[in-house]
């Protein structure tokens, strides 16, 4: 007697969980990263709102010399 194998149905779509693909997952990856280290200099009290500050100054209010 012969047996027949089947193969299974890749092709099918009745049950197939869509994969995600390799560049999204680390790019989401990147992404969190980068939230989290943002969050967490924040956190900490080394964000960006002293170098912001000091961009909107004019030369002589950062150096503290009068004109």
């Amino acid at each position: 007697m012969s047996q027949t194998r089947s193969k299974p149905d890749h092709g099918s779509s009745t049950n197939a969980v869509p994969r995600t693909l390799r560049w999204v997952k680390v790019f989401g990856i990147i992404v969190a990263g980068l939230v989290l280290l943002f969050v967490a200099l924040h956190l900490t009290g080394n964000g960006f709102g002293n170098q912001m500050q000091m961009m909107h100054m004019s030369p002589t209010q950062s150096s503290g010399q009068q004109p």
